[in-house]
């Protein structure tokens, strides 16, 4: 074959193959596409879907508001199984493969170590929006959810004051409640308290009668509760042999999407949450009965509907700000961004965390009740970003 005829062979296969690569949401005139690794199997998938629910919400009004810069969003799906490997190809596929403008997700704590260092090495935004143990700050992280002096900080002195000062402090041997309990052992015994009891479930129990046994020894007035998946059947079963008549429950991370899991067992628990969906507020009625529209409207709708519905519009307000789809012009603007939600201003600070409204509530019959409105809490996420 003639030198010419290899030369342009080679120069039609290098086209054909820039054609075939993805581009960034940046780079073409389609829809801004958004990934989000969520659990969608692995044992908490009712919270991949309570996400789900909030960023199909967001990306519906974003949509018919006109878009991200007058372009359409897309939101992409991945089910990270409730596993770091999982999580962590499924961000390297959305970022490599779909090109991505940011990722959502994910919602457990040892996921989100694995996705952070991939947010950093490929510069894309990692927008999470759950309750976590704090002390990750990072260029590339933004956090939506709630960080300790929002939820501990707020809960203990409540049950101090309203129960008692014994804790027996009970979760799953996971990195969430290890560090909880780091975090909430001092700042119970500077309440005047003590704990007199901690255990770590493996998640493979059925039965337990054990463990209640162990909490009812301890005479403890407040069982502080860091458990998920099917270790929440244990409210169930300490109920039925009348556990909680003798203590009360301050659970970590309660929202109305578990509630069902209690089959009316668990009244008068106790958490602290960025949302209510059985508030009277017009605006977070009004969220509500969209929410229950969109999926049916017997869905539980809980704060992480709402906290993750917060990621799109923030981004959508970040890119606007910037004029640009370009992810480090976007990072810049997210930094002191304040979005409208329905529950009112959410400010992201200069460490990437959000400033927002938080409340103490009970369960009550099927429901989450408001106790008591906290007011804007502003984060102290126990890290900073370098420079700031």
């Amino acid at each position: 074959m003639a030198p010419r005829s290899i030369t342009c062979i080679t120069l039609a296969l290098l086209l054909c193959g820039a054609a075939l690569q993805p581009s960034s949401a940046a780079e073409t005139g389609g829809p801004i596409r958004v990934g989000a690794v969520l659990p969608f199997s692995g044992g908490v998938e009712l919270y991949g879907e309570q996400a789900r629910l909030g960023l199909d919400l967001a990306a519906r009004d974003i949509n018919a508001a006109g878009g991200i810069l007058g372009r359409p969003v897309e939101v992409i799906y991945a089910d990270d199984k409730t596993r770091p490997q999982a999580a962590a190809e499924a961000m390297r596929s959305l970022v490599e493969k779909d090109g991505v403008l940011a990722v959502v997700g994910p919602i457990t704590s040892q996921n989100l170590n694995a996705l952070v260092p991939l947010a950093e090495s490929s510069k894309t935004p990692l927008l999470y929006a759950t309750n976590y143990e704090g002390g990750k700050c990072s260029r590339y992280l933004f956090s939506f959810g709630a960080v300790p002096n929002q939820e501990l900080g707020q809960l203990l002195p409540y049950m101090t004051q309203t129960f008692g000062n014994t804790y027996f402090l009970l979760g799953a041997d996971r990195v969430w409640p290890h560090q909880m309990f780091g975090i909430a052992q001092p700042l119970i015994e500077k309440l005047g308290g003590r704990v007199v009891g901690t255990r770590y479930t493996l998640g493979t129990e059925t039965d337990f009668s054990p463990l209640i046994k162990e909490v009812a020894a301890s005479k403890a007035k407040v069982l502080l509760f860091a458990l998920k998946g099917d270790g929440m059947d244990f409210i169930r079963q300490a109920d039925e042999a009348g556990l909680l008549k003798e203590i009360t429950v301050a659970f970590l991370g309660l929202s109305e999407v578990d509630l069902g899991i209690f089959r009316g067992k668990g009244q008068n628990m106790v958490t602290v949450v960025p949302a209510v969906a059985a508030s009277e507020d017009p605006a977070v009625k009004a969220f509500v009965a969209k929410a229950r529209a969109a999926a049916n409207p017997g869905v539980a709708v809980s704060n992480y509907v709402m906290t993750h519905y917060n990621t799109l519009i923030a981004l959508k307000a970040a890119a606007e700000k910037a004029g640009k789809l370009d992810k480090e012009a976007i990072i810049d603007a997210m930094a002191g961004l304040t979005i409208a939600s329905p529950t009112g201003p959410v400010t992201l600070g200069r460490h990437h965390h959000v400033a927002m409204n938080m409340f103490i509530a009970k369960t009550q019959g099927t429901e989450l009740v408001q106790v008591r409105p906290l007011g804007v809490i502003a984060p102290q996420p126990g890290c900073s970003l370098a420079g700031r």
